[in-house]
C-alpha cells in the first residue's frame, strides 16, 4: 500500500476526513474503529460491482482495511442541467442486466444491520428468508414487535407471490435512499455507501428512493422511459419498503413501529 494512503488510514478520529494526495486529487477517509467485521471490504466489493455495471458514477476505492476505507473525493455541488434525467437513465442501465439468482457471493450490510445474501432462484423466497423474516425475528427478540405483529408479517410473507409480480434479479445498490444518491462537484449524480449491494428486484430499489424524500421527477420519468415501464411500481412501494422500515425499527427504535404496522394493516 502507498505509504501516504497507509498514513491516512492510520490517522486518528472517527467519521469522514479529507486528505490531499501527492497528485493533487482529494480523498475521503471513512474510519470506524468498531466497524462490523468485513463492513468496509463489502463496501469496496459493492462499489466495484456498481462500477463494472456501467451505470451511475461511483467513487474509486483507493485503499481499504478492517476499520477504514479511502475513497476518491467526488466533491459536492448542485445538479447540472439534465443531471437527474441522466441519473435515471443510468440506473435503468444498471438494472437492465439480469442474472440467474438473487443474492450475492457474500453477505452484506444495510446500515449496521447484517444482510444475508444467500443465493436463491426465487425472488419471493429471497425477500422472505433473507430480508423480512430476519428483521422481524430480530425485532421480536428485542421486544420491538409483539406476537400479533410477527404473525401479520408471516401472513404477508405467505401472500407475497400474489402481491408482488415475479421479476428477474438485477444488480441493486440495496440502500438507495436519497442521501446515497450524491450530487458530485461536477453536477452529476453518483452512488455512495455500497455495503448493501446485491441482486434483487429493481422495483425494490425504486421504492426506497421514495421512502425518505424523493429525487426529481425527471429522474423517474427518465428511468421509466429507459426501462420501458410505467409508474405502477409506486403502488407496491410500501411492500418493498417494509424491509427498510423493519431495519430502521431495529437500528433506531420504536419511532418506526407505526409505519411498520401501517403496512401490515394494509397488506397482511
Amino acid at each position: 500500500m502507498d505509504p501516504q494512503l497507509r498514513s491516512m488510514l492510520d490517522g486518528s478520529g472517527e467519521g469522514l476526513q479529507r486528505h490531499r494526495l501527492p497528485d493533487g486529487r482529494m480523498a475521503i477517509v471513512k474510519r470506524r474503529r468498531a466497524a462490523p467485521g468485513g463492513f468496509f471490504a463489502m463496501e469496496a466489493h459493492g462499489l466495484a460491482l456498481l462500477r463494472a455495471a456501467g451505470g451511475l458514477r461511483v467513487p474509486e476505492v483507493l485503499a481499504v482495511r478492517e476499520d477504514a476505507i479511502a475513497l476518491e473525493d467526488l466533491g459536492h455541488g448542485e445538479a447540472a442541467s439534465g443531471a437527474w434525467a441522466r441519473a435515471g437513465e443510468a440506473l435503468a442501465h444498471q438494472h437492465a442486466h439480469h442474472v440467474e439468482r438473487f443474492g450475492l457471493d457474500r453477505d452484506g450490510w444495510c446500515g449496521d444491520s447484517p444482510q444475508a445474501n444467500t443465493h436463491l432462484a426465487d425472488g419471493h423466497a429471497f425477500f422472505v428468508q433473507c430480508r423480512l423474516l430476519p428483521q422481524a425475528c430480530r425485532a421480536r427478540d428485542a421486544g420491538l414487535l409483539d406476537a400479533r405483529d410477527v404473525s401479520a408479517i408471516e401472513t404477508l410473507c405467505a401472500r407475497l407471490p400474489e402481491l408482488l409480480p415475479p421479476r428477474p434479479p438485477v444488480l441493486l445498490h440495496g440502500d438507495l435512499w436519497t442521501g446515497n444518491l450524491h450530487c458530485a462537484g461536477d453536477g452529476e449524480l453518483a452512488l455512495l455507501d455500497a455495503a448493501a449491494v446485491h441482486h434483487g428486484w429493481a422495483e425494490a430499489e425504486l421504492a426506497m428512493l421514495v421512502l425518505f424524500g424523493e429525487p426529481s421527477r425527471a429522474f423517474f420519468a427518465a428511468y421509466e422511459a429507459a426501462a420501458g415501464i410505467g409508474s405502477d411500481w409506486r403502488r407496491r412501494a410500501p411492500l418493498y419498503n417494509l424491509y427498510h422500515l423493519l431495519n430502521h425499527l431495529n437500528l433506531f427504535g420504536g419511532g418506526y413501529l407505526a409505519q411498520v404496522r401501517g403496512v401490515l394493516r394494509e397488506y397482511a
